[in-house]
């Protein structure tokens, strides 16, 4: 009966999903974020630090959207963590800096204990990473930010003292060049996330059980065949306003790499590939190559750590690289897969064209 049931309502369940649980408002994102990136420059530790870094030798793994849960049918990250281990496991031995860039812990549907006791070894390997952890929160996991016994409680599941941030600045130099990485959740303006009493009431009471019921997952697997969300495209539309400013986020849970998704740079290679097999030029391939020129490499999103397939993406800033990377399961092992790569040098070299 439930596969029946599961059949005939989840094409409607997730048409609603992706309708009403992201309403992102233009102005409010734009406010939201300058507010919140002054903060971190003013050093409102509360909400964030600068954190200098040397882009040729700096080592960082960012993941976002573990949504880790109880190990029910409602718990997306389920399939998704012996991916996420591996992936831990791989960085820590190689130094690199943590960072997890919100809803690492689904708190909109579960407590806090109950994500604790179903969770111990990716607590653990989080926990391997000591000085080099950064934790910034999302919606989904905003009680870090409004429990006053959070500190306690991160106190005990990673040994040490660790601030839960709304946002972090990597601040460093390139070839005489400032570079400036801006790292958040990306929830901030979004009208159904940022801190709204009716979505937690709807994923908790409505979503939850009845995805728990049906096993029904929204995240369709990395690298989708879709255009950017909405919200993403007001991130970039904020981010490519900034002077020397790349921004790094997650909350959408769609991978975005030099301000493409997946689709979009596919788009892009066609249409090279297409003009210049042609003699005479054409003036659609034209006008879609003139659209992509005009398009600052200024926005990155990780996807998440949930999707329905168990496979995580996550940006990797390393040995002067940013890259998009993926762990996949085959064969019953977890491998990396690097998808997008592009040297820092050229980044910033892109940005200051602009």
């Amino acid at each position: 009966m439930r596969r029946l049931i599961r059949f005939f309502l989840r094409k409607p369940i997730l048409w609603f999903i992706n309708r009403f649980t992201s309403s992102p408002d233009r102005q409010r994102v734009f406010d939201a974020l300058s507010k919140l990136r002054k903060r971190v420059e003013d050093d409102e530790s509360k909400k964030g630090f600068v954190i200098p870094f040397n882009p040729l030798t700096g080592k960082y793994i960012l993941f976002s959207d573990q949504h880790k849960g109880t190990k029910n049918g409602a718990d997306d990250f389920l399939l998704a963590e012996p991916n996420y281990l591996e992936a831990l496991t791989y960085y820590n031995s190689r130094g690199f800096h943590l960072i997890c860039l919100g809803d690492s812990e689904e708190l909109w549907e579960n407590t806090l204990m109950q994500v604790k006791k179903n969770n111990v070894a990716s607590f653990e390997a989080e926990r391997k990473f000591a000085q080099a952890f950064t934790k910034i929160f999302g919606n989904h996991d905003l009680d870090w930010e409004i429990n006053p016994a959070s500190s306690n409680d991160l106190r005990q599941l990673y040994g040490t003292d660790v601030a839960v941030l709304e946002g972090i600045l990597l601040k460093g130099s390139l070839n005489g060049r400032d570079l400036t990485i801006f790292c958040t959740h990306g929830h901030q303006g979004d009208k159904q996330s940022d801190g709204n009493l009716f979505s937690k009431f709807f994923v908790s009471k409505i979503w939850a059980p009845l995805q728990s019921y049906l096993r029904i997952n929204p995240n369709t697997p990395a690298y989708d065949a879709s255009m950017k969300t909405a919200h993403n495209h007001i991130m970039y539309e904020w981010s490519s306003q900034q002077e020397n400013l790349i921004m790094i986020t997650g909350h959408t849970h769609q991978p975005v790499f030099e301000s493409l998704t997946h689709l979009e740079r596919v788009q892009r290679e066609e249409s090279r590939i297409k003009q210049n097999l042609s003699e005479e030029g054409n003036s659609s391939e034209n006008a879609i190559l003139h659209h992509f020129s005009k398009i600052k490499p200024s926005y990155f999103n990780t996807g998440c750590c949930c999707y329905e397939d168990g496979d995580i993406t996550g940006i990797e800033i390393d040995g002067g690289f940013i890259k998009l990377v993926k762990w996949e399961r085959r064969n019953g092992k977890s491998g990396r897969l690097e998808l997008e790569r592009m040297a820092l040098s050229l980044l910033v070299e892109k940005l200051f064209d602009e």
